[in-house]
């Protein structure tokens, strides 16, 4: 092997190879950056607004629900084994949750736990919206 110049043809077609494939790079990064650019325009999506549940509505909600785990425990039983904070009732909504088991509790005795239940709804929904009736109470955090 000796130490001169390299053929002609072989550096001519070693050039040519080397432009082709930077010529072949440069047409597909090209056509690539055409087609994102160039593709059809759509709207971005957007996400429906939240909907929101009106504080009287929450309130039944959370008095209902607990009226309904409370009834369906036995006579006497500790249901949850929660504090009324625990259930994310405030002070307010407990309130309005002890009268409404009072009530219901009486109910039950008479008619039944189905009906206790069905009266329970109806009586959180009536001392939830009367307690909302002018807007959100201001008392405090946890009124």
């Amino acid at each position: 092997m000796g130490s001169g110049p390299a053929p002609r043809g072989a550096t001519a077609a070693r050039g040519r190879t080397a432009l082709l494939a930077a010529g072949l790079t440069a047409t597909t990064l090209t056509a690539t950056l055409l087609a994102g650019c160039a593709g059809p325009t759509r709207a971005p999506r957007t996400a429906p607004a939240p909907r929101t549940t009106p504080p009287q509505a929450l309130c039944a909600a959370l008095v209902t629900h607990w009226a309904g785990v409370v009834l369906g425990a036995g006579e006497g039983e500790d249901a949850t084994g929660l504090d009324y904070q625990s259930m994310g009732l405030s002070g307010d909504q407990n309130e309005i949750l002890r009268a409404v088991l009072e009530t219901a509790r009486a109910v039950r005795r008479t008619e039944g736990t189905a009906t206790a239940r069905e009266s329970a709804a109806r009586d959180a929904e009536a001392r939830c919206a009367a307690r909302h009736r002018s807007g959100t109470p201001t008392g405090g955090p946890w009124q």
